[in-house]
């Protein structure tokens, strides 16, 4: 007996429970806060020197190719731009590559009317050569921009650029705070470390590194843009010390990642800067600029023991075992093909044929042992001894026999015990 206690007991030690390991893996026993607050700082650094016929020899430094210089978790790195420079406002041929701006007469060229996704407002005249197609003049800043993008990057070397991203949180409900720097007095370490899987808290990040972790190729992006998302998880269990909690960093693309063929891959905008010549006369210089933008998500949760969530899972989790219990046995028993089988090994048979066997053969057992009496208790001796009888010969028999002994044992009766007579008396 006490070994096989000690056998269910172990067994039920090594049983799998599924709501166990939920319980433990989800964390059930904690109490959450997901209304975490953050703030991001971002700083970039890296000098490129080109030499292009629009700019000539030109030095690109964070004041140039940074937008916006605030930085904000959005940011945007110029790789690549098309220049247009000495726009004035004067009349002009619309550019070739707009459908809307082709005409035959003057007529197609209706006055005072912009031409939709061009550049100005039409004057009425069709500028064409003799029986050919023209093109609308407009009056617009002139001349129009007509030059394609370079394949080629032109900041390629952007790179080794870097980005320092500062990450502060707060969980206001169990008022925690950590940041994704490393907590240090000492200046050099910035200037010279530099992020990878082993070093989490070194916050600066080379742009190289985090595009190819996105799978993509740097030089490819900077020639037609892309956006990159860089998020920052903080999964954070306050039941540990506070140094068990680390950012974890994920690299993705966000743009369209079709082929570079797709139109609507890339990222580009425009922007101009203006000028006055010696007459006072306002012109710019329009650059239409490609890059890549960087967009830093922060996400993040903290837990920590409470007594009010562990007796709610606890308490839902042993009615579910209950009801599910209840349901299986229920279809294991009526519903599929082999229900007997189950049935059998589910539920204990309890023969009463064999129960009362074994009831009368006590009772026998117990009537042989009584001792013999005189006179007036010879009568219940006779019919113990016929009862002992009885039982005696079913003891061995089949188990069909107890009712047919049983009735017998009904019908007995009492057996008159007639004086003998003795001769001469």
């Amino acid at each position: 007996m006490g070994q096989a206690i000690c056998k269910e007991l172990w067994e039920s030690l090594l049983d799998y429970k599924t709501e166990n390991w939920v319980f433990l893996v989800k964390k059930g026993y904690q109490v959450t806060d997901t209304s975490m607050e953050s703030s991001i700082i971002t700083k970039v650094k890296g000098v490129a020197f080109t030499n292009t016929s629009e700019f000539g020899e030109q030095i690109w430094d964070v004041a140039d190719y940074v937008i916006p210089p605030q930085g904000e978790n959005i940011f945007f790195i110029v790789t690549n731009l098309v220049v247009t420079p000495n726009q004035r406002r004067a009349t002009c041929a619309e550019s070739d590559r707009i459908p809307q701006a082709w005409c035959y007469e003057d007529s197609d060229c209706p006055p005072g009317e912009p031409v939709l996704t061009g550049n100005g407002v039409r004057t009425g005249r069709c500028l064409r050569s003799k029986n050919m197609m023209g093109i609308c003049e407009i009056y617009a800043w002139c001349p129009v921009e007509t030059k394609s993008r370079p394949m080629k990057p032109l900041l390629g070397a952007a790179e080794n650029f870097t980005v320092y991203i500062r990450n502060f949180i707060h969980f206001p409900r169990f008022n925690f705070s950590k940041s994704n720097v490393l907590n240090s007095r000492d200046r050099a370490f910035l200037k010279s470390c530099q992020f990878g899987p082993e070093n989490l808290y070194c916050p600066i990040f080379q742009l190289g590194y985090i595009v190819n972790s996105t799978g993509s190729n740097f030089q490819e992006l900077a020639a037609k843009g892309g956006v990159i998302g860089i998020q920052i998880m903080w999964d954070c269990d306050l039941d540990k010390a506070a140094s068990k909690c680390h950012p974890q960093y994920n690299f993705r693309r966000l743009d369209d990642t079709f082929s570079g063929e797709s139109i609507s891959s890339g990222y580009n905008f425009r922007f101009a800067r203006y000028y006055h010549d010696a007459a006072g006369v306002e012109f710019r210089t329009l650059l239409k600029v490609y890059g890549i933008r960087f967009v830093v998500m922060v996400n993040g949760k903290a837990g920590k023991f409470g007594i009010i969530p562990t007796g709610i899972n606890v308490a839902s989790g042993l009615a579910l075992m209950g009801i599910a219990s209840f349901f299986c046995d229920l279809i294991l028993v009526n519903f599929i093909k082999k229900s007997d089988f189950y049935r059998n090994k589910k539920y204990e048979e309890v023969r009463l044929a064999e129960s009362l066997q074994q009831d009368l053969a006590t009772e026998a057992k117990d009537s042989a042992e009584q001792p013999e009496t005189q006179d007036g208790n010879s009568d219940e001796k006779r019919n113990g001894c016929e009862c002992s009888q009885l039982l005696l010969s079913n003891r061995s028999g089949d188990s069909k026999n107890v009712n047919v002994n049983v009735e017998q044992m009904q019908n007995l009766q009492p057996v008159e015990v007639q004086p003998e007579v003795l001769d001469g008396s």
